[in-house]
C-alpha cells in the first residue's frame, strides 16, 4: 500500500478548517458544526475526536467522533461519523486502518462502546463492528442499520 499519513486532528490543527470544509462538501452539513465540534476536540473539552488520511497534504478520507449521528436512539453513544474515503482511493484499505484507528483512540481512553450508523451491509464487520439494531434517522423516511464496536 502507498505512504498514506493518518493522522487525528490533535496531531495536525493547523488543518482544521480545511478538514471541516472537505468534510462539509462531502455530508452537506454546514462548515460551523463540524468546526464546534473540531474546537471541542482541540481544546480537550471531549475526547471525541476527529481522524484524517492524508496523500502528500490533500485529505484523502476521514471520520469523526460524535455524541449522537443525528438519530433516534440518543443512548447510543458515542457514534462515529462521516465516513468518507475519496473514490480513487476505495478499495486501498484506508478506511479500515481509520476505523481501527478510532477504535484504539476510545479504547485507549476508556469509551467502549462505539456506535455508527450506516446503510452499508457487510462492510463494517470486516472490522470487527456487529450489527446491533435498525434506528430512526432524524427526518429520514426509512430505519438505518446500527452497528456497535465493543
Amino acid at each position: 500500500m502507498k505512504e498514506f499519513k493518518f493522522v487525528t486532528l490533535r496531531d495536525k490543527p493547523e488543518i482544521e478548517d480545511t478538514a471541516a470544509i472537505w468534510f462539509c462538501s462531502k455530508w452537506g452539513v454546514p462548515k460551523e458544526a463540524y468546526l464546534e465540534c473540531m474546537e471541542a476536540y482541540l481544546n480537550h473539552e471531549t475526547e471525541y475526536g476527529w481522524y484524517l488520511c492524508l496523500d502528500g497534504e490533500q485529505i484523502v478520507a476521514g471520520m469523526g467522533v460524535i455524541e449522537n449521528d443525528f438519530h433516534d436512539r440518543k443512548d447510543l453513544s458515542p457514534n462515529v461519523c462521516a465516513v468518507y474515503t475519496e473514490e480513487d482511493y476505495r478499495g486501498k484499505g484506508i478506511a479500515g486502518k481509520l476505523l481501527n484507528m478510532v477504535v484504539e483512540d476510545m479504547r485507549s481512553k476508556e469509551i467502549t462502546p462505539i456506535y455508527l450508523v450506516t446503510d452499508h451491509t457487510g462492510f463494517y464487520e470486516r472490522y470487527g463492528w456487529d450489527f446491533l439494531c435498525m434506528v430512526q434517522g432524524d427526518g429520514e423516511p426509512e430505519m438505518t442499520r446500527m452497528y456497535v464496536h465493543r
